[in-house]
C-alpha cells in the first residue's frame, strides 16, 4: 500500500494495459509530465500511440527495439543497446516528438518518461557516449547525473528529464528545494516524477536476503500540503505537484538511483529552484570537500 499520502506508489499500484506502472492526466491533480515503466521479457510488445505528447524512452537495463513513425511520415526501426543496470552509467535513449507512435520490444527494463505538448521537434537517438554526465556535490553529497534530458542536451517542447545515481550512505536532492511558483530567473512551476530502483552497492557482497532500499522525502509550501516520509525500493514512484523535495538518501550497503522527468505551466523550458532556507546553506560546505572517488559509474562492458 502507498505509504504516507496519495503522492506515493509502491511498484505495481499503478499497472495499467501491460505497464508495470502508468502516471499520467487519469491520476486526479497531475497534468505536465508522464512515465511508463515495464518489462518488455515479460509483458511482450507494448505500444506507444500517437497524441499530443513527447516522450523518451530510456532502457533501465538490457536491449530494447523500437519501431516508430512520426509526425512528418518518417519512420524507422532504432535498437536500443541499453546497459547492465541503471547502476552502470547512462545509457542510449531515443526521443519521440508529438504525434509519433512506436511499438517497443526486447528483453529490457524500460521506461518512458512523457510530457503533454503541442509543438513538434524530430525523432532523435542519443548514443550513450553522447549522454552529459555531471558529478554533483561532493564528499557525502556526491552524485552521479545523466543528463540526455535536459535543455542543453536536447531540443524538445516541455519536458527536462534527467537520471541520478547515488551511492550508498549519500545524499541527494538536497538541500531541499521547490519548483512550484513563477519567479522569471529565479525558479519555474515544474511538476516531477522519481522512479527508483535500489540494489546491493558494488562491490559489496550480500547475502540472498538483503532488501536494498532509500529513502525519499518532501514536506510542504506555500503552494500546497505534501508530506511523503517514504522508504524506496526498485519501481516506486514518488511524484511531486509542488512543496520541497529532499532528501534521496541511499541507505548504507545500497545504492539509489532514480529518474526525474519534469515540465509545468511555464512557456520557457528551464529548471530554477530555491532551497530552504533552513538549508540551502550546505552548498558552500562543499567547496572544502572532495568528491566521492567511487564516482563515476561506467558500463563494465566499457572498460
Amino acid at each position: 500500500m502507498a505509504q504516507n499520502n496519495e503522492w506515493f506508489f509502491e511498484r505495481g499500484e499503478l499497472a495499467k494495459d501491460g505497464w508495470e506502472s502508468v502516471v499520467d492526466s487519469s491520476l486526479e491533480g497531475w497534468a505536465h509530465t508522464g512515465l511508463r515503466v515495464a518489462n518488455l521479457a515479460e509483458s511482450g510488445s507494448l505500444e506507444l500511440a500517437a497524441g499530443e505528447v513527447e516522450r523518451i524512452i530510456i532502457p533501465l537495463d538490457g536491449p530494447a527495439t523500437v519501431q516508430w513513425s512520426d509526425a512528418e511520415g518518417n519512420s524507422g526501426t532504432q535498437e536500443l543497446i541499453g546497459r547492465p543496470s541503471v547502476f552502470d552509467g547512462p545509457t542510449d535513449v531515443l526521443y519521440l516528438g508529438v504525434g509519433a507512435k512506436a511499438t517497443l520490444s526486447g528483453k529490457a527494463r524500460v521506461s518512458v518518461a512523457e510530457a503533454p505538448a503541442t509543438e513538434t521537434f524530430p525523432t532523435r537517438y542519443i548514443a550513450k557516449e553522447e549522454v552529459p554526465v555531471e558529478l554533483r556535490g561532493a564528499g557525502r553529497s556526491s552524485r552521479q547525473v545523466h543528463n540526455f534530458g535536459t535543455p542543453a542536451a536536447l531540443d524538445a517542447s516541455k519536458f527536462i528529464v534527467c537520471e541520478v545515481i547515488t551511492p550508498s550512505e549519500n545524499w541527494s536532492s538536497f538541500p531541499a528545494h521547490k519548483h512550484d511558483e513563477h519567479v522569471p530567473g529565479h525558479e519555474s512551476r515544474l511538476e516531477e516524477i522519481y522512479y527508483f530502483e535500489s540494489a546491493v552497492s558494488k562491490g559489496v557482497d550480500a547475502p540472498a536476503e538483503a532488501d536494498p532500499f532509500g529513502m525519499f522525502a518532501t514536506y510542504s509550501s506555500s503552494a500546497g500540503d505534501i508530506n511523503i516520509n517514504a522508504i524506496v525500493r526498485t519501481g516506486d514512484v514518488a511524484l511531486v505537484p509542488y512543496g520541497y523535495h529532499g532528501p534521496a538518501v541511499a541507505a548504507p550497503g545500497y545504492d539509489l538511483y532514480y529518474l526525474n522527468v519534469m515540465a509545468g505551466p511555464d512557456k520557457e523550458r528551464v529548471w530554477h529552484i530555491q532551497d530552504d532556507p533552513a538549508h540551502g546553506w550546505v552548498r558552500d560546505t562543499w567547496e572544502n570537500e572532495e568528491f566521492d572517488s567511487r564516482l563515476p559509474y561506467t558500463d563494465p562492458s566499457n572498460s
